[in-house]
């Protein structure tokens, strides 16, 4: 073709080549007048682009999604999906393309995604288009979470499509190019799983296997437990997942099943958020009015989300017992009786179609009941070094709890109250105990942690270091990034945005300068609300 651009790329596209029926092809629409905003050097240099031979207008027609693009095969995948716990049977890329696929320079697989990048065979009413303050905060949280060490989809560029696209009012229209280990969902399983398609079921779990756990299918067990081990990996790798969004105060705000990612990355950053003042039922999504999905909800739904993958892979595991299945998925005390009765109701449904028993399906759900005992040692392990601690004692948990009581009884800073405490290990409490209100019982836990740290030897300062390498002090602090996504809608101001992702890009490294981008909001109390916008 001849308005071909070859990109330098070395394009791998497995999942266009081993999933036929499994997405449509789809080539972006071509922007009008596409220019780039922003632009993540170090991974497109580590996925290969080619920067020396590009020029930015050739890099931005790429990015952008209408130009072709040699060896590449651009696609919208198709998946369903739990949306608040009310099945979609069909759902898809509806505003984004997969690209293609590229092998790093680690000869790690990598999906280079666009979102905003118009219709597809799956927009339904919609238009494919992404306004320029949404793809902003998800180019700013995503490279924040992969700082903060979070399993997270990367930002490669944001692109200004030079067009308006309509919504409550004319935006400004951009395309966001991100990069992941894949795309796969937990909705992906659910589609096929719906239709009654084994097959594809099986056969898409055996791409997820080869590509993202090989061990699985190395394992000594039957072909049939390969399955039970793909399972218990992404039991696994969402716990960890989950964990460390809870250990950083972050509430992703849309834990849908088609958001829920089967190679265990932070997936699509729409009403996200970071808490402030500590919250343990933060809500920050305008659309979530029941909760579902608030800060200390994410792990009971991350659980409900994997009972609907396990769902999918039965069939290849084995048959079901009714009484086994019942016990294993109502364990958990986290459940609302509102969830557990769902579960319930959608299994003895399923049920219908099983005969037999099998010791394959006991063992599935045991390898789920794992997430939880998973979660709990993630997350006390985080809260552990979080606190300065290098060994563990079974009075720990409390210890935790127990401060993040007193921070929710005061609206206590989360992130400033956790950096706060690397002073007080070296005898200067003054920047913890002045966060809050009424100190007397926060004074009195301070001193059973000083006589928990009399147990774990390390000297003060090694302490305080190795705490300042867990506790960020930079986080995308809501109203920084409303202001950055302001300024850039309404006066096309990119200063904003640009230097507080250059203050994110360090988030544990205190800079002098910078102590704006360290402070809560002026009202820590006020409504924050975020929006669907990507």
């Amino acid at each position: 073709m001849s308005d071909e651009i070859d990109s330098g790329l070395s394009f791998d596209n497995s999942y266009a080549e081993q999933l036929v029926g499994f997405y449509t092809s789809n080539q972006g629409d071509k922007a009008p007048a596409p220019s780039i905003i922003a632009f993540n050097q170090s991974l497109a240099r580590s996925l290969g682009l080619d920067l020396d031979k590009l020029s930015q207008r050739q890099l931005a027609a790429i990015l952008s999604g209408g130009t072709h693009i040699k060896g590449a095969t651009p696609l919208a995948q198709v998946y369903a999906g739990h949306q608040f716990g009310i099945f979609s049977p069909q759902l898809g890329d509806g505003r984004s393309i997969l690209l293609a696929e590229v092998l790093d320079d680690s000869g790690l697989r990598r999906d280079i995604h666009l979102k905003g990048s118009g219709r597809t065979a799956y927009s339904r009413s919609g238009d494919g288009k992404a306004g320029i303050g949404p793809v902003l905060r998800e180019y700013l949280m995503a490279e924040a979470m992969q700082q903060l060490n979070v399993p997270t989809t990367r930002a490669l560029s944001v692109v200004s499509t030079g067009e308006k696209i309509q919504r409550h009012k004319p935006l400004a229209g951009a395309v966001l190019a991100r990069v992941a280990s894949s795309h796969v969902r937990v909705g992906t399983f659910e589609y096929f799983a719906d239709r009654g398609q084994t097959d594809q079921v099986k056969q898409l779990a055996d791409y997820v296997i080869n590509r993202h756990f090989p061990q699985s299918s190395l394992s000594p067990l039957t072909q049939s437990h390969c399955y039970l081990q793909l399972l218990s990996e992404v039991c696994k790798s969402q716990a960890a997942l989950v964990s460390k969004w809870m250990n950083l105060g972050f509430v992703h705000g849309v834990m849908n099943t088609d958001n829920m990612s089967i190679c265990g990355e932070t997936i699509d950053y729409g009403p996200c958020a970071f808490i402030d003042s500590y919250d343990p039922k933060a809500l920050f999504s305008s659309i979530d009015s029941q909760g579902r999905y608030r800060y200390n909800n994410q792990a009971p739904a991350a659980l409900w989300n994997l009972a609907r993958l396990g769902e999918t892979l039965l069939p290849l595991i084995g048959t079901q017992a009714k009484q086994t299945i019942e016990q294993a998925f109502n364990v958990s005390n986290d459940f609302s009786a509102n969830y557990r009765q769902q579960w319930l109701e959608r299994m003895r449904r399923k049920l219908a179609i099983y005969n037999e028993e099998s010791e394959d399906l006991a063992l599935a759900l045991t390898l789920m009941n794992s997430f939880q005992l998973n979660y709990q040692k993630f997350w006390l392990d985080g809260v552990r070094s979080k606190l300065g601690l290098s060994n563990a004692e079974p009075e720990d948990k409390k210890l935790a709890d127990d401060l993040l009581e007193i921070m929710a009884a005061q609206k206590v800073d989360y992130t400033r109250l956790f950096r706060a405490l690397a002073q007080a290990v070296t005898g200067l409490q003054g920047p913890a105990t002045d966060l809050f209100s009424h100190p007397l019982v926060f004074e009195q836990w301070l001193q059973r942690w000083s006589d928990r740290r009399e147990r774990d030897p390390q000297t003060p300062v090694a302490r305080a270091a190795a705490m300042n390498l867990v506790n960020p002090i930079y986080i995308p602090r809501n109203h920084l990034v409303e202001q950055a996504i302001k300024a850039a809608e309404e006066q096309a101001d990119y200063g904003p945005f640009e230097k507080l992702q250059r203050v994110l890009n360090q988030p544990f490294t205190e800079r002098e300068g910078l102590e704006e981008y360290a402070a809560a909001a002026g009202d820590a109390s006020a409504r924050y609300t975020t929006y669907c916008g990507t």
